[in-house]
């Protein structure tokens, strides 16, 4: 039995009313498991055919669902493969109001552990600039780690402050993404550290800083671009009374009614202040548990209406790579690859070679965790292929390629980390799950598969 707040209950009792009853209903029964195909690599129509799991479509993505059964997709193949995220339900409604656009520079401001990154890089399309920022400098690495897995090419990692970034960058992008950290509330039925940790005073310091981190945000918007404001929280003081409070000294920022979608709710703007009325706060969205099939989340859109400005963002500048280089990076992709990578938007970082997003501004007062694909390392007479690059590359584009079948002893073995024995020429193999997902890399040696999946990430 979970053993919700007594004040939060009584709070929710005194705003909902005559809902109340269903509401608490709705903390007995069980958290839905949401998953979210990688459109980077399948269609989610095709996937459906593949798929081990029961899927029933989500309200408001087009590529999410639903997880039916007594299942454990998290463990499976694909999964590692990064043919799907699990997410949350509600959580991938924020990234359909966000709307991001191939071609355009998307930053998510507080990204980790990377669900609303990976869904804004598959509406990407590879093309553009996303910049995933995180602040906390362990959770920037479950950030990354979510992002190679899922192959994108024009994503920016970096573990920065939003007032630096605010203060570096400046109005520089087209949308804009705050999930801002929150109280919980809206995780109680599945999280017990949510339910534990709550309380009044943590309300009211969560929407401190949440004003607080909504100031800088909004720095990043270009004029006429998209900031979106979300939370997982049910608490009116950290969510219309953020909005209303920013509304109040933002005069540039309009709110902006959403396309509705099942499930949506509309905000409440009878629960704060009166001096706030002025603005409609109704145009923001609420998911309630007991009408929706998620968790609490809230949601609102802005759009910035003032004039635009001179820009000061400096493009990056050309690092130069050593001639020797990038022939030994050319020689493998000749040995071992069908796809060419063009020589301008390969940078060094030292032994790392990444290709970078073409958008991408200068960067190099600013933590950078990865500034770009990482393609692999510089070796002192050789070219080491890294685990992002299998992750970012279709079966195709590798020369040679071994398929395991999903339930193989050969699967689990490799995601073991152990060899397989596998006769043919020597050199780097791609290890894909079938039909044809790149798990990661092998180097074959006299008919052994020497196993190169990364270690921190080999199963137990």
């Amino acid at each position: 039995m979970k053993i919700i707040p007594q004040l939060f209950l009584e709070r929710m009792q005194r705003l909902l009313g005559e809902e109340y009853p269903a509401f608490l209903a709705s903390y007995a029964e069980p958290p839905l498991v949401g998953l979210r195909v990688n459109t980077l690599k399948i269609p989610p129509e095709e996937y459906q055919k593949i798929s081990p799991y029961p899927l029933i479509p989500a309200p408001w993505s087009r590529d999410g669902f639903l997880v039916g059964g007594e299942t454990q997709p998290g463990k499976h193949p694909y999964h590692k493969a990064g043919v799907y995220y699990l997410q949350e339900p509600s959580a991938m409604a924020t990234v359909e109001i966000l709307a991001p656009q191939p071609g355009e520079c998307v930053l998510d401001l507080a990204a980790a552990p990377g669900g609303k990154s990976t869904q804004i890089a598959s509406r990407m399309q590879h093309q553009g600039l996303l910049v995933a920022n995180e602040i906390h400098p362990k959770r920037v690495w479950e950030l990354a780690a979510n992002l190679e897995r899922w192959g994108a090419h024009n994503v920016v990692i970096t573990n920065e402050s939003p007032e630096r970034l605010a203060a570096r960058l400046g109005d520089f992008f087209d949308r804009v993404l705050l999930d801002a950290p929150c109280s919980g509330e809206g995780m109680f039925r599945k999280s017990e550290t949510a339910r534990v940790e709550w309380a009044l005073n943590l309300v009211k310091r969560c929407a401190i800083r949440q004003s607080y981190i909504l100031e800088e945000a909004a720095r990043l918007v270009r004029p006429g671009g998209w900031l979106v404001y979300s939370t997982c929280t049910f608490a009116p003081e950290e969510n219309e009374g953020v909005i209303a409070r920013f509304l109040n000294s933002h005069p540039e920022y309009d709110l902006c009614a959403p396309q509705h979608l099942d499930g949506f709710a509309p905000g409440r703007p009878e629960w704060v202040g009166r001096e706030f009325s002025k603005f409609p706060l109704q145009h923001t969205v609420r998911i309630w548990p007991h009408h929706a099939a998620g968790e609490g989340h809230f949601i609102a859109l802005l759009q910035r209406q003032d004039d635009p400005s001179e820009s000061s963002i400096k493009r990056r500048s050309i690092v130069k790579i050593a001639r020797q280089e990038i022939l030994l990076f050319k020689r493998f992709c000749q040995e071992n690859l069908r796809v060419s990578f063009e020589e301008d938007q390969l940078i060094r970082v030292g032994t790392y070679l990444y290709q970078t997003p073409p958008a991408m501004p200068e960067l190099s007062d600013l933590k950078v965790i990865h500034p770009g694909w990482w393609l692999g390392s510089l070796k002192k007479s050789r070219f080491e292929p890294a685990h992002a690059l299998a992750m970012g590359l279709t079966v195709e584009a590798a020369r040679d390629v071994i398929k395991v079948a999903a339930d193989s002893r050969e699967a689990v073995a490799y995601l073991h980390g152990e060899n397989l024995y596998n006769p043919g020429q020597d050199g780097w193999v791609m290890v894909a799950v079938e039909p044809g997902f790149p798990l990661g890399w092998g180097k074959r040696v006299q008919g052994v598969l020497k196993n190169f999946y990364p270690h921190g990430l080999r199963l137990p």
